[in-house]
Protein backbone atom coordinates (compact mmCIF):
# COMPACT_ATOMS: atom_id res chain seq x y z
CA UNK A 1 0.00 0.00 0.00
CA UNK A 2 1.00 3.50 -0.77
CA UNK A 3 -0.67 5.71 1.86
CA UNK A 4 1.16 8.59 2.41
CA UNK A 5 4.11 7.60 0.20
CA UNK A 6 4.65 11.25 -0.93
CA UNK A 7 6.62 11.56 1.96
CA UNK A 8 6.44 15.53 2.47
CA UNK A 9 4.20 17.29 4.65
CA UNK A 10 0.07 16.73 4.00
CA UNK A 11 -2.57 18.70 5.20
CA UNK A 12 -4.82 15.96 7.11
CA UNK A 13 -8.68 16.63 7.31
CA UNK A 14 -9.07 13.25 9.50
CA UNK A 15 -6.52 10.80 10.82
CA UNK A 16 -5.84 7.81 8.50
CA UNK A 17 -5.11 4.54 9.19
CA UNK A 18 -1.26 4.48 8.09
CA UNK A 19 2.12 5.56 9.13
CA UNK A 20 2.47 5.57 12.91
CA UNK A 21 4.86 5.40 15.21
CA UNK A 22 4.74 2.13 18.13
CA UNK A 23 2.94 -0.78 17.86
CA UNK A 24 -0.59 -0.27 17.49
CA UNK A 25 -2.99 -2.59 20.01
CA UNK A 26 -5.76 -4.24 19.00
CA UNK A 27 -8.99 -4.92 20.99
CA UNK A 28 -9.97 -8.03 21.77
CA UNK A 29 -13.04 -9.44 20.04
CA UNK A 30 -15.10 -12.62 19.70
CA UNK A 31 -13.88 -15.61 17.03
CA UNK A 32 -14.52 -14.83 13.58
CA UNK A 33 -15.77 -17.63 11.37
CA UNK A 34 -12.60 -17.50 9.31
CA UNK A 35 -11.44 -19.06 6.55
CA UNK A 36 -8.25 -19.14 3.81
CA UNK A 37 -7.36 -16.33 1.91
CA UNK A 38 -10.39 -15.56 -1.00
CA UNK A 39 -10.61 -12.62 -3.42
CA UNK A 40 -13.61 -10.63 -3.72
CA UNK A 41 -15.57 -8.41 -1.68
CA UNK A 42 -15.38 -4.55 -1.17
CA UNK A 43 -14.03 -2.11 1.81
CA UNK A 44 -16.41 0.85 2.23
CA UNK A 45 -14.49 3.85 4.32
CA UNK A 46 -15.05 6.58 5.50
CA UNK A 47 -14.07 10.26 4.91
CA UNK A 48 -14.67 13.76 6.12
CA UNK A 49 -12.72 15.19 3.66
CA UNK A 50 -13.32 15.11 -0.30
CA UNK A 51 -10.03 14.54 -2.59
CA UNK A 52 -9.35 17.82 -4.04
CA UNK A 53 -7.17 16.96 -7.15
CA UNK A 54 -6.11 13.16 -7.90
CA UNK A 55 -2.42 13.85 -9.55
CA UNK A 56 -0.46 13.65 -6.66
CA UNK A 57 1.85 16.62 -7.79
CA UNK A 58 -0.76 19.02 -7.41
CA UNK A 59 -2.44 18.24 -3.94
CA UNK A 60 -1.79 18.83 -0.38
CA UNK A 61 -4.80 17.38 1.48
CA UNK A 62 -4.76 13.81 2.71
CA UNK A 63 -8.12 12.90 1.21
CA UNK A 64 -6.07 13.36 -2.32
CA UNK A 65 -3.33 11.70 -0.74
CA UNK A 66 -5.41 8.86 0.45
CA UNK A 67 -6.88 7.58 -2.94
CA UNK A 68 -3.14 8.82 -4.85
CA UNK A 69 -1.39 6.16 -2.56
CA UNK A 70 -3.39 3.63 -3.68
CA UNK A 71 -3.48 4.43 -7.49
CA UNK A 72 0.28 5.44 -8.22
CA UNK A 73 2.98 3.90 -6.68
CA UNK A 74 6.96 5.56 -6.08
CA UNK A 75 10.28 4.64 -6.72
CA UNK A 76 10.53 3.48 -3.28
CA UNK A 77 8.18 3.53 0.06
CA UNK A 78 8.59 2.10 3.78
CA UNK A 79 7.80 -1.36 5.20
CA UNK A 80 5.99 -2.26 8.23
CA UNK A 81 8.64 -1.62 10.59
CA UNK A 82 9.61 1.79 8.80
CA UNK A 83 12.46 1.12 6.34
CA UNK A 84 12.84 2.10 2.55
CA UNK A 85 12.53 -0.77 0.57
CA UNK A 86 11.49 -0.63 -2.97
CA UNK A 87 8.76 -0.09 -4.81
CA UNK A 88 8.87 0.59 -8.93
CA UNK A 89 12.67 0.61 -7.91
CA UNK A 90 13.08 -2.80 -7.37
CA UNK A 91 16.67 -1.64 -6.01
CA UNK A 92 18.85 0.97 -6.30
CA UNK A 93 23.16 1.82 -6.14
CA UNK A 94 24.44 4.82 -3.83
CA UNK A 95 27.99 6.16 -5.04
CA UNK A 96 30.77 6.03 -2.46
CA UNK A 97 30.11 9.84 -1.89
CA UNK A 98 25.92 9.77 -1.57
CA UNK A 99 25.81 12.51 -4.22
CA UNK A 100 24.56 10.06 -7.09
CA UNK A 101 21.55 7.61 -7.01
CA UNK A 102 21.07 4.95 -9.57
CA UNK A 103 17.70 3.32 -9.60
CA UNK A 104 16.85 -0.06 -11.27
CA UNK A 105 13.24 -0.18 -12.29
CA UNK A 106 10.60 -3.10 -12.52
CA UNK A 107 10.41 -5.09 -15.28
CA UNK A 108 6.70 -5.89 -16.73
CA UNK A 109 4.81 -2.46 -14.83
CA UNK A 110 2.20 -1.45 -16.26
CA UNK A 111 0.07 1.44 -16.19
CA UNK A 112 -3.63 0.75 -15.46
CA UNK A 113 -4.40 1.33 -19.58
CA UNK A 114 -1.86 -0.84 -20.46
CA UNK A 115 0.99 1.11 -21.72
CA UNK A 116 4.42 -0.04 -19.86
CA UNK A 117 6.00 1.58 -16.60
CA UNK A 118 9.74 2.64 -17.81
CA UNK A 119 12.45 5.57 -16.65
CA UNK A 120 10.20 7.91 -18.83
CA UNK A 121 7.69 8.04 -16.60
CA UNK A 122 10.31 9.02 -13.70
CA UNK A 123 12.32 11.26 -16.06
CA UNK A 124 9.01 13.37 -16.53
CA UNK A 125 7.84 13.30 -12.90
CA UNK A 126 11.48 15.07 -11.66
CA UNK A 127 10.60 17.23 -14.60
CA UNK A 128 7.41 18.47 -14.06
CA UNK A 129 8.22 18.62 -10.64
CA UNK A 130 10.78 21.05 -11.17
CA UNK A 131 8.86 23.20 -13.80
CA UNK A 132 8.35 26.49 -12.29
CA UNK A 133 4.56 26.25 -14.28
CA UNK A 134 3.67 23.61 -11.97
CA UNK A 135 2.11 24.62 -9.01
CA UNK A 136 3.60 22.25 -6.53
CA UNK A 137 4.18 22.20 -2.74
CA UNK A 138 6.79 19.63 -3.38
CA UNK A 139 9.46 20.99 -5.81
CA UNK A 140 12.08 22.09 -3.65
CA UNK A 141 13.49 18.27 -2.73
CA UNK A 142 13.92 18.02 -6.45
CA UNK A 143 15.59 20.95 -6.95
CA UNK A 144 18.12 19.87 -5.25
CA UNK A 145 19.10 17.36 -8.21
CA UNK A 146 22.15 18.45 -10.48
CA UNK A 147 21.17 16.05 -12.88
CA UNK A 148 18.47 13.44 -14.01
CA UNK A 149 18.79 10.87 -16.64
CA UNK A 150 17.39 7.94 -17.81
CA UNK A 151 20.10 5.50 -19.53
CA UNK A 152 17.61 2.88 -20.93
CA UNK A 153 14.36 2.05 -20.11
CA UNK A 154 14.53 0.66 -17.09
CA UNK A 155 17.45 2.76 -14.87
CA UNK A 156 16.86 6.23 -13.61
CA UNK A 157 19.63 8.10 -11.99
CA UNK A 158 20.03 11.21 -10.57
CA UNK A 159 23.37 13.28 -9.15
CA UNK A 160 23.30 16.18 -6.53
CA UNK A 161 25.52 18.84 -6.51
CA UNK A 162 26.32 18.25 -2.49
CA UNK A 163 25.25 15.86 0.09
CA UNK A 164 21.13 16.37 0.36
CA UNK A 165 19.49 13.53 3.29
CA UNK A 166 16.15 13.31 2.06
CA UNK A 167 17.16 12.49 -1.33
CA UNK A 168 16.32 8.28 -1.73
CA UNK A 169 13.13 9.12 0.97
CA UNK A 170 12.12 11.99 -1.69
CA UNK A 171 11.54 9.26 -4.53
CA UNK A 172 8.52 7.91 -2.71
CA UNK A 173 6.82 10.86 -4.61
CA UNK A 174 4.08 8.99 -6.77
CA UNK A 175 5.02 8.71 -10.49
CA UNK A 176 2.91 9.70 -13.31
CA UNK A 177 2.37 8.66 -16.75
CA UNK A 178 4.55 10.96 -19.27
CA UNK A 179 2.30 9.18 -22.33
CA UNK A 180 -0.75 10.71 -21.25
CA UNK A 181 0.74 14.00 -19.55
CA UNK A 182 3.98 15.09 -21.33
CA UNK A 183 3.95 18.20 -23.66
CA UNK A 184 0.30 19.30 -22.16
CA UNK A 185 -0.87 21.44 -19.08
CA UNK A 186 -0.90 19.11 -15.88
CA UNK A 187 -3.07 21.83 -14.29
CA UNK A 188 -5.99 21.04 -16.92
CA UNK A 189 -5.38 17.47 -17.24
CA UNK A 190 -8.58 14.44 -17.38
CA UNK A 191 -6.08 12.49 -14.67
CA UNK A 192 -7.15 15.34 -12.09
CA UNK A 193 -10.81 13.13 -11.69
CA UNK A 194 -9.75 10.36 -13.49
CA UNK A 195 -6.19 8.93 -12.29
CA UNK A 196 -4.04 6.16 -14.35
CA UNK A 197 -1.59 4.85 -11.91
CA UNK A 198 0.48 1.59 -11.85
CA UNK A 199 -0.64 0.87 -7.90
CA UNK A 200 -3.10 -1.77 -6.59
CA UNK A 201 -6.34 -0.43 -6.94
CA UNK A 202 -7.51 0.73 -10.70
CA UNK A 203 -9.48 4.62 -10.55
CA UNK A 204 -13.40 3.41 -10.96
CA UNK A 205 -15.51 6.86 -10.62
CA UNK A 206 -15.62 9.94 -8.35
CA UNK A 207 -18.86 11.24 -8.03
CA UNK A 208 -18.49 14.47 -5.99
CA UNK A 209 -19.80 14.84 -2.47
CA UNK A 210 -20.63 11.02 -2.73
CA UNK A 211 -17.34 8.62 -2.99
CA UNK A 212 -14.74 7.79 -4.96
CA UNK A 213 -14.49 3.91 -6.20
CA UNK A 214 -11.71 1.69 -6.98
CA UNK A 215 -11.00 -1.49 -8.45
CA UNK A 216 -8.28 -3.95 -7.74
CA UNK A 217 -5.68 -4.23 -10.44
CA UNK A 218 -5.62 -7.53 -11.99
CA UNK A 219 -1.94 -7.34 -13.37
CA UNK A 220 -0.61 -5.35 -9.74
CA UNK A 221 3.26 -6.27 -9.79
CA UNK A 222 2.62 -7.43 -6.25
CA UNK A 223 -0.19 -9.61 -7.13
CA UNK A 224 -3.87 -9.17 -7.29
CA UNK A 225 -5.45 -7.64 -4.24
CA UNK A 226 -7.94 -10.09 -2.48
CA UNK A 227 -10.68 -7.25 -1.77
CA UNK A 228 -11.67 -6.37 -5.09
CA UNK A 229 -13.32 -2.59 -5.06
CA UNK A 230 -12.16 -0.28 -2.33
CA UNK A 231 -15.24 2.60 -1.95
CA UNK A 232 -14.26 5.86 -0.25
CA UNK A 233 -17.10 7.45 1.05
CA UNK A 234 -17.33 11.27 1.77
CA UNK A 235 -19.49 11.96 4.85
CA UNK A 236 -18.24 15.46 6.30
CA UNK A 237 -20.41 14.84 9.47
CA UNK A 238 -18.64 12.50 12.11
CA UNK A 239 -21.29 11.06 14.52
CA UNK A 240 -23.02 10.44 10.82
CA UNK A 241 -20.22 8.35 10.03
CA UNK A 242 -20.18 6.85 13.28
CA UNK A 243 -23.97 5.72 12.43
CA UNK A 244 -22.81 4.89 9.10
CA UNK A 245 -20.23 2.15 11.31
CA UNK A 246 -22.60 0.67 12.95
CA UNK A 247 -25.47 -0.04 10.81
CA UNK A 248 -23.17 -1.08 8.44
CA UNK A 249 -22.93 1.67 5.08
CA UNK A 250 -19.12 1.45 6.08
CA UNK A 251 -16.38 -0.95 6.98
CA UNK A 252 -13.82 1.71 8.50
CA UNK A 253 -13.34 4.90 9.91
CA UNK A 254 -11.26 6.43 12.68
CA UNK A 255 -13.14 6.36 15.69
CA UNK A 256 -13.31 9.43 17.95
CA UNK A 257 -11.55 9.49 21.85
CA UNK A 258 -14.96 9.34 23.36
CA UNK A 259 -16.43 6.37 20.77
CA UNK A 260 -13.19 4.59 21.23
CA UNK A 261 -13.14 4.94 25.08
CA UNK A 262 -17.09 4.75 25.63
CA UNK A 263 -19.24 3.78 23.03
CA UNK A 264 -17.77 0.65 20.95
CA UNK A 265 -17.02 -1.39 24.17
CA UNK A 266 -19.98 -3.59 23.92
CA UNK A 267 -20.11 -6.95 23.18
CA UNK A 268 -22.07 -6.36 20.28
CA UNK A 269 -19.87 -4.02 18.96
CA UNK A 270 -16.60 -5.59 19.38
CA UNK A 271 -17.68 -9.11 17.68
CA UNK A 272 -18.07 -7.06 14.57
CA UNK A 273 -15.03 -4.84 14.70
CA UNK A 274 -11.90 -4.60 15.79
CA UNK A 275 -10.09 -1.52 17.44
CA UNK A 276 -6.87 -0.09 16.77
CA UNK A 277 -5.20 2.35 18.65
CA UNK A 278 -1.10 3.79 18.28
CA UNK A 279 0.54 7.11 18.26
CA UNK A 280 -0.03 9.31 15.02
CA UNK A 281 2.40 10.53 13.04
CA UNK A 282 1.08 13.49 13.01
CA UNK A 283 -0.05 17.24 15.26
CA UNK A 284 -2.51 19.44 15.38
CA UNK A 285 -1.85 22.97 16.13
CA UNK A 286 -3.14 26.80 16.58
CA UNK A 287 -1.93 28.76 13.42
CA UNK A 288 -1.52 32.40 13.53
CA UNK A 289 -1.41 34.47 10.29
CA UNK A 290 2.29 36.15 10.76
CA UNK A 291 1.28 38.99 8.02
CA UNK A 292 -1.29 40.34 10.39
CA UNK A 293 -0.23 43.14 13.03
CA UNK A 294 -2.47 41.74 15.79
CA UNK A 295 0.10 38.70 15.78
CA UNK A 296 3.65 40.02 14.57
CA UNK A 297 4.62 40.48 18.42
CA UNK A 298 5.75 37.19 19.41
CA UNK A 299 5.01 38.05 22.96
CA UNK A 300 1.54 37.96 22.05
CA UNK A 301 1.86 34.76 20.59
CA UNK A 302 3.61 33.56 23.32
CA UNK A 303 1.07 35.17 25.76
CA UNK A 304 -1.82 32.97 23.95
CA UNK A 305 0.30 29.71 24.37
CA UNK A 306 0.38 30.51 27.96
CA UNK A 307 -3.18 30.97 28.17
CA UNK A 308 -3.98 27.51 26.62
CA UNK A 309 -4.24 24.61 28.73
CA UNK A 310 -2.67 21.66 26.99
CA UNK A 311 -3.67 18.65 29.31
CA UNK A 312 -7.13 20.19 29.33
CA UNK A 313 -7.37 19.45 25.47
CA UNK A 314 -6.14 16.38 25.82
CA UNK A 315 -7.97 14.85 29.39
CA UNK A 316 -11.26 16.56 27.90
CA UNK A 317 -10.85 16.08 24.16
CA UNK A 318 -8.70 13.35 23.65
CA UNK A 319 -9.71 11.48 26.87
CA UNK A 320 -5.80 10.69 27.24
CA UNK A 321 -5.07 9.08 24.05
CA UNK A 322 -2.30 11.60 22.92
CA UNK A 323 0.15 13.98 24.37
CA UNK A 324 1.09 17.20 24.77
CA UNK A 325 3.07 18.78 20.88
CA UNK A 326 6.07 21.08 22.10
CA UNK A 327 7.36 20.84 18.06
CA UNK A 328 7.05 19.75 15.06
CA UNK A 329 9.26 16.92 15.20
CA UNK A 330 7.45 13.15 16.43
CA UNK A 331 7.95 12.59 20.23
CA UNK A 332 10.58 9.41 20.05
CA UNK A 333 12.37 10.10 16.83
CA UNK A 334 15.43 11.01 17.18
CA UNK A 335 15.35 14.29 15.81
CA UNK A 336 12.59 15.29 18.46
CA UNK A 337 14.08 17.58 21.61
CA UNK A 338 13.05 16.05 24.44
CA UNK A 339 12.81 19.70 26.76
CA UNK A 340 13.00 22.90 25.04
CA UNK A 341 14.48 25.92 26.61
CA UNK A 342 11.00 27.60 27.54
CA UNK A 343 7.92 26.04 25.98
CA UNK A 344 5.00 28.31 27.63
CA UNK A 345 3.03 25.92 29.18
CA UNK A 346 -0.08 26.71 31.03
CA UNK A 347 0.69 30.16 32.61
CA UNK A 348 -2.40 32.60 33.02
CA UNK A 349 -0.44 35.10 34.63
CA UNK A 350 2.28 34.99 32.54
CA UNK A 351 0.09 35.18 29.72
CA UNK A 352 -0.87 38.65 31.08
CA UNK A 353 2.56 40.25 31.86
CA UNK A 354 3.37 39.47 28.38
CA UNK A 355 0.28 41.01 27.01
CA UNK A 356 0.58 44.22 29.40
CA UNK A 357 4.14 43.95 27.82
CA UNK A 358 2.94 44.32 24.09
CA UNK A 359 0.55 47.10 25.14
CA UNK A 360 -2.40 45.39 25.52
CA UNK A 361 -4.55 46.88 29.01
CA UNK A 362 -7.53 45.26 30.46
CA UNK A 363 -10.93 47.38 29.41
CA UNK A 364 -13.81 47.48 31.77
CA UNK A 365 -15.60 45.02 30.18
CA UNK A 366 -12.89 42.03 30.84
CA UNK A 367 -11.45 42.67 27.22
CA UNK A 368 -8.13 43.21 26.04
CA UNK A 369 -7.61 46.92 24.24
CA UNK A 370 -4.97 48.91 22.34
CA UNK A 371 -4.73 51.56 20.24
CA UNK A 372 -9.03 51.88 20.72
CA UNK A 373 -9.37 47.95 18.81
CA UNK A 374 -10.05 45.28 21.19
CA UNK A 375 -7.90 41.77 20.99
CA UNK A 376 -10.88 39.85 19.00
CA UNK A 377 -9.93 37.29 16.19
CA UNK A 378 -11.75 34.26 14.59
CA UNK A 379 -10.44 30.88 14.89
CA UNK A 380 -11.19 29.26 11.33
CA UNK A 381 -11.01 25.29 11.64
CA UNK A 382 -12.82 22.52 9.10
CA UNK A 383 -15.78 19.97 10.19
CA UNK A 384 -13.95 17.83 12.43
CA UNK A 385 -15.44 17.40 16.07
CA UNK A 386 -12.14 16.80 17.78
CA UNK A 387 -10.48 20.35 16.20
CA UNK A 388 -14.23 21.94 17.33
CA UNK A 389 -13.94 20.92 20.75
CA UNK A 390 -10.68 21.55 21.10
CA UNK A 391 -11.65 25.33 19.97
CA UNK A 392 -14.01 25.41 22.14
CA UNK A 393 -11.80 24.96 24.99
CA UNK A 394 -9.06 27.32 23.17
CA UNK A 395 -11.69 30.38 23.03
CA UNK A 396 -12.69 29.41 26.73
CA UNK A 397 -9.16 30.14 27.80
CA UNK A 398 -8.22 32.98 25.43
CA UNK A 399 -11.39 34.62 27.54
CA UNK A 400 -10.11 34.36 30.39
CA UNK A 401 -7.02 36.59 29.90
CA UNK A 402 -9.16 39.08 27.69
CA UNK A 403 -8.68 37.55 24.51
CA UNK A 404 -11.92 37.40 22.00
CA UNK A 405 -11.73 34.00 19.51
CA UNK A 406 -14.59 33.74 17.94
CA UNK A 407 -14.83 29.97 16.04
CA UNK A 408 -15.81 29.43 12.17
CA UNK A 409 -16.30 26.23 11.55
CA UNK A 410 -16.22 25.10 7.05
CA UNK A 411 -16.43 22.41 4.97
CA UNK A 412 -13.13 21.09 4.09
CA UNK A 413 -12.70 21.59 0.58
CA UNK A 414 -14.18 25.29 0.49
CA UNK A 415 -11.70 26.18 3.88
CA UNK A 416 -8.56 25.20 2.35
CA UNK A 417 -9.63 26.29 -1.09
CA UNK A 418 -11.00 29.79 -0.37
CA UNK A 419 -9.01 31.09 2.83
CA UNK A 420 -5.80 28.40 3.50
CA UNK A 421 -4.52 28.71 -0.43
CA UNK A 422 -5.51 32.56 -0.38
CA UNK A 423 -4.53 33.67 2.90
CA UNK A 424 -7.79 34.89 4.10
CA UNK A 425 -7.77 33.90 7.89
CA UNK A 426 -6.62 35.18 11.09
CA UNK A 427 -6.15 31.97 12.87
CA UNK A 428 -6.43 27.96 12.11
CA UNK A 429 -6.49 24.95 13.38
CA UNK A 430 -4.79 22.44 11.53
CA UNK A 431 -2.71 19.48 11.82
CA UNK A 432 -0.17 17.76 9.59
CA UNK A 433 0.88 14.33 9.03
CA UNK A 434 4.58 13.76 8.86
CA UNK A 435 7.26 11.95 6.76
CA UNK A 436 9.71 9.86 8.11
CA UNK A 437 12.53 11.98 7.71
CA UNK A 438 12.51 15.09 9.77
CA UNK A 439 13.35 17.85 6.89
CA UNK A 440 10.58 20.60 7.72
CA UNK A 441 11.86 22.85 4.37
CA UNK A 442 8.52 22.37 3.10
CA UNK A 443 6.13 23.83 6.11
CA UNK A 444 8.80 25.86 7.43
CA UNK A 445 11.40 27.62 5.33
CA UNK A 446 10.98 31.19 4.22
CA UNK A 447 10.73 30.82 0.69
CA UNK A 448 8.17 28.26 0.95
CA UNK A 449 5.44 31.33 1.46
CA UNK A 450 3.78 31.06 -2.17
CA UNK A 451 0.42 30.10 -3.69
CA UNK A 452 -0.73 27.15 -2.34
CA UNK A 453 2.72 26.21 -0.82
CA UNK A 454 2.93 25.41 3.10
CA UNK A 455 4.11 28.13 4.93
CA UNK A 456 0.73 29.86 4.64
CA UNK A 457 0.77 31.23 8.02
CA UNK A 458 4.44 33.42 6.41
CA UNK A 459 6.94 32.29 8.90
CA UNK A 460 10.55 33.93 8.13
CA UNK A 461 13.43 33.24 10.48
CA UNK A 462 16.59 33.43 8.55
CA UNK A 463 18.22 31.19 11.20
CA UNK A 464 15.68 28.30 10.87
CA UNK A 465 15.88 28.91 7.01
CA UNK A 466 20.04 28.40 7.51
CA UNK A 467 19.45 25.54 10.02
CA UNK A 468 17.11 23.84 7.69
CA UNK A 469 19.48 24.10 5.02
CA UNK A 470 22.40 22.66 7.18
CA UNK A 471 19.87 19.79 8.46
CA UNK A 472 18.99 18.37 4.81
CA UNK A 473 23.05 19.15 3.82
CA UNK A 474 24.68 16.03 5.70
CA UNK A 475 24.25 12.97 5.64
CA UNK A 476 25.57 13.25 10.13
CA UNK A 477 23.06 12.34 12.11
CA UNK A 478 24.54 14.07 15.01
CA UNK A 479 24.74 17.19 12.91
CA UNK A 480 21.53 16.71 11.82
CA UNK A 481 19.99 16.51 15.26
CA UNK A 482 21.85 19.64 16.06
CA UNK A 483 20.04 21.55 14.14
CA UNK A 484 16.61 20.48 14.70
CA UNK A 485 16.99 20.57 18.52
CA UNK A 486 17.94 24.24 17.70
CA UNK A 487 14.87 25.02 15.65
CA UNK A 488 12.41 23.68 18.25
CA UNK A 489 14.13 25.92 20.84
CA UNK A 490 13.31 28.85 18.18
CA UNK A 491 10.02 27.63 17.14
CA UNK A 492 9.40 27.46 21.14
CA UNK A 493 10.35 31.13 21.48
CA UNK A 494 8.81 32.43 18.51
CA UNK A 495 5.31 30.27 18.92
CA UNK A 496 4.13 30.70 15.53
CA UNK A 497 2.26 27.82 16.01
CA UNK A 498 0.65 26.96 19.37
CA UNK A 499 1.74 23.39 19.35
CA UNK A 500 -1.49 21.74 20.85
CA UNK A 501 -0.89 17.72 20.63
CA UNK A 502 0.18 14.46 19.21
CA UNK A 503 -3.25 12.40 18.97
CA UNK A 504 -3.62 8.82 18.89
CA UNK A 505 -4.77 6.95 15.80
CA UNK A 506 -8.13 5.11 16.36
CA UNK A 507 -8.97 3.18 13.02
CA UNK A 508 -11.86 0.69 13.84
CA UNK A 509 -12.28 -2.14 11.50
CA UNK A 510 -14.99 -4.57 10.36
CA UNK A 511 -14.10 -8.02 11.69
CA UNK A 512 -14.88 -9.75 8.78
CA UNK A 513 -11.57 -8.23 7.41
CA UNK A 514 -8.38 -10.47 7.87
CA UNK A 515 -4.84 -9.81 7.38
CA UNK A 516 -4.54 -6.97 9.72
CA UNK A 517 -0.95 -7.15 10.90
CA UNK A 518 -0.12 -4.02 13.62
CA UNK A 519 2.93 -2.87 12.92
CA UNK A 520 5.27 0.33 13.58
CA UNK A 521 3.77 1.52 10.18
CA UNK A 522 -0.27 1.17 11.50
CA UNK A 523 -2.41 -1.67 9.44
CA UNK A 524 -2.49 0.06 6.44
CA UNK A 525 0.42 -0.66 4.99
CA UNK A 526 -0.39 -4.34 3.96
CA UNK A 527 -3.82 -3.29 2.44
CA UNK A 528 -3.50 -5.60 -0.72
CA UNK A 529 -3.05 -8.53 2.00
CA UNK A 530 -6.27 -7.90 3.75
CA UNK A 531 -9.33 -10.21 2.99
CA UNK A 532 -12.49 -11.71 3.84
CA UNK A 533 -13.03 -15.52 4.01
CA UNK A 534 -15.97 -16.71 0.99
CA UNK A 535 -18.12 -17.50 3.77
CA UNK A 536 -17.63 -13.66 5.24
CA UNK A 537 -18.13 -11.81 2.10
CA UNK A 538 -21.28 -9.29 1.72
CA UNK A 539 -20.50 -7.50 -1.46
Amino acid sequence: MTLGRRLALVLFAFLAFGCAQGTPEQKPRAAAKGGPPAYGDALVTGSIGEPSNLIPVLSTDSASSDISGLVYNGLVRYDKDLKLEGDLAQSWDVSRDGLTITFHLRHGVKWHDGEPFTSRDVLYTYKVLVDPKTPTAYSDAYKQVKTAEAPDPYTFRVTYPKPFAPALESWGMNILPAHLLEGKDITKSPLIRHPVGTGPYIFKEWITGQKVTLESNPDYWEGRPYISKYVYRIIPDASTMYMELKSGGIDEMPLSPVQYQRQTNTPEFLSRFNKYRYPASAYTYLGYNLRLPLFQDKRVRQAMTCAINKEEIIQGVLFGMGQIAHGPFKPGSWAYKPKVNDDFGYDPARALALLKEAGWVMGKDGILVKDGKQFAFTIMLNQNDQRVKTAQIVQQRLRKVGIVAKIRVMEWASFITNFIDTGKFECVILGWTLGQDPDIYDVWHSSKTGPKELNFIHFKNAEVDRLIEEGRETFDIEKRKACYWRIQDILAEEQPYTFLYVPDALPAVSSRFHGIVPAPAGIGYNLIKWYVPKAEQVY
